[in-house]
């Protein structure tokens, strides 16, 4: 009988074999609790409920700063996404580049949220949108009257609650707000509204072009441990995390399988080769430190950047030292 332990993560096909038991953790009982983000991140975060739970990035930040620390990362990365995808615009605001973003009112469910951190970096980096060039304008998606939960105000940046009764979704589509920054889309987006419309219509080549320049693949989730867990059993760090990259290999090697295709998409081979060409490695959903250094290191210039954290910490700080010391378990 192994260590009991509970982990709250949505169900991926890279960790799959950790919920069906084809593989396990050395020397854990799992017991894996499918969980949709944000509700796992929620109840880890407020209430520590979980030993082990998939965790918002951004969160994960700025919680390493609190003074007392419930919860300590390991460089495993469930979610990941390109996000020039979930920038929408109203296009009667004459929106058709980035660049038309520069004085205008943006849109976010949440200016922590980690998809719009990586937006605003990308989109002052990479197209000449500066961080304080537009307004932020901060609601519920669909429903009026969701507060934000703010782990750190920023300073300097035009931040303001839209109204109580109010969502993103119907601002948008009205044109009372240009743009909206949302790993979600908005209601007239996927309702077909003319004028609703993504920033890069196709995003998929600008963000293999985005991938191809920077070599970042951008982190939205990690997976964290209670300290108190972790103090008391500093093993469990290095367990976990071998067993989360078995079960992305069996994930990966379906991808790849030749015979019949296991996911639902009738060119799964053609994209799974395509992907292979352009991050030059089968292993395209890397974990570890070093594989991520560079994007690991380039949001945390994002969220200090951004007043989400008053300090830039190495990211060999972030992670138990017993993760670091291999590229690959």
């Amino acid at each position: 009988m192994g260590l009991p332990i509970d982990l709250a993560c949505w169900d991926y096909d890279r960790t799959r074999a950790l919920i069906d038991g084809r593989v396990t953790v050395e020397g854990v009982d799992l017991n894996y609790m499918p969980m949709e983000m944000p509700e796992s991140f929620h109840r880890m975060f407020r209430h520590a409920e979980f030993h082990v739970s998939e965790m918002s990035f951004a969160w994960y930040l700025g919680s390493f700063f609190a003074q007392r620390r419930h919860m300590a990362a390991i460089p495993v990365f469930p979610s990941r996404m390109f996000r020039h995808s979930a920038i929408y615009v109203n296009r009667r605001s004459g929106i058709k580049e980035p660049s038309d973003l520069v004085g205008k009112r943006v849109g976010v469910p949440e200016y922590q949220q980690t998809a719009g951190v990586w937006i605003r970096g990308m989109l002052a980096d990479d197209y000449g949108v500066p961080l304080d060039a537009v307004s932020y304008h901060q609601g519920g998606l669909t429903e009026p009257g969701r507060q934000d939960s703010a782990l750190r105000r920023p300073e300097g940046i035009d931040l303001s609650p839209i109204a109580p009764d109010d969502t993103l979704s119907a601002l948008l589509e009205r044109g009372e707000i240009d743009a909206l920054y949302t790993a979600h889309a908005p209601v007239g987006f996927a309702e077909g509204a003319e004028h609703v419309q993504r920033l890069f219509p196709d995003y998929r080549r600008e963000e293999q072009a985005y991938y191809q320049r920077t070599g970042i693949f951008p982190i939205m989730h990690t997976v964290v441990i209670r300290t108190d867990v972790l103090d008391a059993h500093p093993w469990l760090a290095r367990s976990l995390m071998k067993g989360f990259e078995e079960a992305k290999a069996i994930a990966l090697h379906d991808v790849f399988e030749p015979v019949a295709a296991k996911c639902t998409l009738p060119w799964l081979m053609a994209e799974a080769e395509e992907t292979e060409q352009v991050f030059g490695t089968r292993d395209f959903w890397p974990y570890g430190v070093e594989r991520n250094r560079r994007t690991l290191e380039r949001f945390v210039r994002y969220a200090h950047e951004q007043g989400l954290i008053p300090d830039r910490p190495a990211v060999e700080d972030l992670f138990p030292a017993s993760t670091l010391d291999v590229a690959r378990i």
